[in-house]
């Protein structure tokens, strides 16, 4: 399988860490390139910030749109009749990156799984099935696909895994639910997820841009 096009930002020099960030549905790699230098806290090391774009696919609950995606969704509330093919296709592109990151001289350890929505659901998702531990997971409003696979198949090197979970408390598009019900989930499951709401609907605020800064700055050291 080829790489999946990325954009790159490094904060500095030969880095010692990256943060893989998968955008939303529609969205691409650009989406949130500009907020890396909000999220650098003082004395966080050189990180190297990916930021790759999902293939484009066609999308059933959009009429059959074609627009860049990590898998397809066909019902409003996301979690009936979810693409799994497309979710496990899109986790071993993810799989790829981190091997190559890997590759580049930073330790799996030092890597963090990020995502917005759709790439919420492709960080945690691909995240807790690692087998070695990583830095951190990032999951803004979102929610975990395919949970009833989550038991069998997570993998107990990321059961100490940090875990930022963002969510907008007027989100119409992944409902408050959504992100409750993975943060409930995760807890039965011995995670201990950072749970945080924002007074917003299916977007990032400056406060949540905050504790993103706080949350980097105690895992990238």
């Amino acid at each position: 399988m080829s790489t999946l096009e990325c954009l790159e930002k490094e904060t500095g020099p030969q880095p010692e860490y990256a943060v893989i960030w998968m955008h939303g549905l529609g969205a691409d790699g650009y989406d949130f390139l500009p907020i890396v230098p909000e999220l650098l806290a003082s004395g966080m090391p050189a990180t190297r910030f990916v930021f790759p774009h999902a293939p484009i696919r066609p999308i059933s609950i959009n009429q059959g749109m074609a627009m860049r995606a990590w898998y397809d969704i066909q019902t409003v509330d996301l979690v009936r009749r979810e693409d799994e093919s497309g979710i496990r296709e899109s986790a071993i592109s993810i799989e790829a990156l981190i091997e190559r990151e890997h590759a580049r001289g930073i330790a799996r350890g030092h890597i963090v799984l990020a995502g917005f929505s759709q790439g919420c659901a492709m960080a945690l998702f691909t995240g807790l099935r690692q087998v070695e531990p990583l830095a951190g997971i990032i999951g803004l409003s979102g929610y975990l696909p395919l949970a009833d696979t989550t038991v069998a198949e997570r993998h107990i090197g990321n059961d100490e895994t940090p875990i930022f979970l963002g969510h907008g408390t007027m989100d119409p598009v992944v409902v408050p639910a959504r992100g409750q019900d993975t943060r409930d989930l995760l807890v039965d499951l011995g995670y201990r997820p950072q749970w945080h709401t924002y007074p917003m609907a299916h977007a990032v605020c400056p406060q949540e841009i905050a504790d993103l800064r706080a949350f980097l700055g105690a895992i990238l050291r």
